[in-house]
């Protein structure tokens, strides 16, 4: 999308209190902060989500969310997680980045049928539009994300 058809300004959802925050386009990549709460909102690192907060915040988010559902046990969830946090420094503005442990978050893994961890859902307001199991390395993760 190039500069004149790119939207005024995204709809991005606060994980730590819920607000949505109209962030203008050229502020995206500029560490935005929540207008409710304070927080951090895309400062280039994964959010951890939870039962409680992921519908609210996928749901409102307009920038593509990607979501790794992992687990504290699972060896290629954890040998993966330095690559997303490098992916999420990579996307920052371009992306929304979260992580839902399965195991604390047991309905939102439900949801989505997830049968083997890692996978990394591509979502595009709340709705699923990609899918892929296994660990990656970051460029792998960027590549894949498309954004």
């Amino acid at each position: 999308m190039d500069a004149s058809t790119s939207p005024a300004s995204t709809h991005v959802a606060c994980p730590h209190c819920a607000a949505l925050n109209r962030i203008p386009s050229a502020r995206l990549g500029q560490d935005p902060s929540c207008g409710r709460c304070g927080q951090p909102l895309l400062d280039g690192h994964p959010v951890s989500l939870t039962d409680a907060n992921f519908e609210q915040v996928v749901s409102r988010t307009e920038l593509p969310v990607v979501v790794d559902l992992w687990a504290p046990w699972c060896g290629p969830c954890r040998s993966m997680a330095p690559a997303y946090e490098q992916a999420a420094q990579q996307l920052k503005g371009r992306a929304l980045l979260v992580k839902v442990d399965t195991d604390a978050n047991p309905r939102t893994a439900a949801r989505f049928a997830v049968r083997s961890i890692p996978t990394l859902l591509k979502l595009q307001q709340g709705r699923e539009v990609a899918r892929v199991s296994g660990a990656m390395p970051a460029g792998e993760i960027v590549r894949w994300a498309g954004v």
